[in-house]
């Protein structure tokens, strides 16, 4: 049987048409011939992924990201379309895994399998999304705590700044230089005296040496006379001072008994009166003598003189 030209030339057509929707797919990244499962992520952003991006299961790569679009219900979601070509069966419950590829930018999907023994995830199913924060928004996380903690001791120290320009005037700066001048007279003296201090300890030399000897020596003198001290026999001395003073005590006990002539002088009021009336005539005895010492000359001479009576004039001195 002859085929027309008419039937190759049809033949010939729809295989280039076929040829061309096959290749034009495969440049898309669907391999019409592969039996790929496809599974469908929602995201809010994504920043950074393209479609041929590689699909990971543990670090290994299982397929690529066959589009990305906006959802048809206008709440500006987007729809990724994962295309998975491994054979690896995982759960329904995975997750299908945002995250950053490196610190020069750029985005892929992994898949985060659950191993929770329920059914898998058939081809067509939407997974649930996560998207795992990037160096960069962990940095930031980190650096925002920071720079406001900065920026609010910047503001304290400027702060700080305006307190003491306001306390530092023109008069409190001129007191503090010379508050700081008079520091360093002072600090010039104090050294001038210690210099001079040196020199006099040089010049003293083997006075100081001499005296330093003198100590050591009454040290250890009066160490001999703490150890003789030590050694002497206090114990005796203060018992004789014990019974000394029981002796003592045994007189003034017997004193105020009325023993003895002091006791008696202290205790016998009689013999008091007597000694005082004696003193009194004793003293009337010597005024006599004072205003009338005629009458005692002849008592008082050494020689023996006859008794004459006074004379008028004498009796009335």
């Amino acid at each position: 049987m002859k085929i027309s030209r008419e039937v190759k030339t049809a033949v010939l057509v729809v295989s280039g048409i076929l040829l061309f929707i096959f290749l034009f797919n495969y440049l898309k990244g669907e391999n019409l011939l592969d039996s790929s499962r496809t599974y469908y992520a929602v995201y809010d952003n994504v920043e950074g992924l393209a479609s041929s991006t590689p699909v990971t299961i543990n670090g290994m790569n299982v397929g690529k990201v066959k589009n990305i679009a906006f959802k048809d219900d206008g709440s500006g979601q987007l729809l990724v379309t994962l295309l998975i070509n491994n054979d690896f069966q995982f759960s329904k419950n995975s997750k299908a895994e945002l995250y950053d590829l490196g610190l020069i930018g750029g985005k892929a999907v992994a898949i985060i399998p659950a191993f929770d023994n329920a059914e898998n995830a058939a081809s067509g199913m939407y997974l649930e999304t996560t998207v795992k924060a990037g160096l960069t928004e962990l940095v930031n996380q980190r650096l925002t705590p920071l720079q406001e903690k900065i920026e609010l001791a910047m503001d304290e120290a400027d702060s700080l700044l305006v307190n003491v320009n306001e306390i530092l005037d023109t008069e409190t700066k001129k007191n503090i230089k010379e508050g700081i001048a008079e520091l360093n007279a002072t600090i010039k003296s104090f050294k001038k005296t210690s210099m001079s201090i040196n020199r006099l300890v040089d010049s003293n030399q083997e006075s100081l040496t001499a005296t330093m000897s003198s100590i050591k020596k009454t040290s250890e003198n009066f160490s001999k006379l703490s150890d003789s001290l030590a050694n002497a026999n206090l114990s005796q001395t203060m018992k004789d001072l014990r019974s000394t003073i029981n002796n003592f005590d045994g007189i003034l006990a017997s004193i105020n008994n009325g023993e003895g002539s002091i006791g008696k002088l202290l205790k016998e009021e009689g013999l008091y009166d007597n000694l005082e009336a004696a003193s009194k005539e004793m003293e009337e005895l010597i005024r006599d003598i004072k205003l009338h010492p005629a009458r005692y000359r002849r008592i008082l001479s050494k020689k023996e003189i006859p008794y004459k009576p006074p004379t008028q004039e004498e009796q009335n001195n």
